[in-house]
């Protein structure tokens, strides 16, 4: 890990290793997932479990997300970001953890056999997505 000083009232900015990234998102809970959905970026909240190194996360079929993986060859990765961050405000302290890589809509059977996934919103979430990371970076803010 590196780490480099800042100037907001002795605060430390520090690079974080992929083990550490992990070991931070692994609890699961709320990520943010950035993709390309035909009209440009967009960034929407989804609930996430950590799988055997993968990230696992569910949206509706008729999701802009979905739809965007649906329009992949069959098992054809689309490129999305996932960042995940938790931030105590009033202490100037948190991190961030950034994950880049394929994603894809996983199968029936894949998506038996995978992490359960609950997310919080009511209704159908019929599509199981699962992300591979290509990349992993994060940052930690704390005095």
């Amino acid at each position: 890990m590196n780490t480099a000083t800042g100037g907001g009232g002795g605060a430390v900015l520090e690079e974080l290793d992929r083990e550490e990234c992990l070991r931070l998102i692994t609890p699961g809970g709320v990520g943010r997932v950035a993709f390309n959905d035909g009209e440009g970026p967009a960034v929407i909240p989804v609930n996430y479990v950590v799988d055997d190194g993968t990230v696992v996360f569910r949206t509706d079929l008729s999701s802009r997300l979905s739809k965007a993986l649906s329009t992949a060859l069959a098992g054809a990765q689309v490129r999305i970001a996932f960042e995940v961050d938790r931030f105590d405000e009033a202490r100037h302290e948190g991190w961030s953890v950034l994950l880049r890589g394929g994603a894809r809509q996983l199968s029936e059977d894949e998506s038996a056999a995978a992490a359960p996934v609950e997310p919080w919103p009511g209704g159908e979430r019929g599509a199981h997505i699962r992300m591979i990371p290509a990349e992993i970076s994060g940052r930690r803010v704390h005095h």
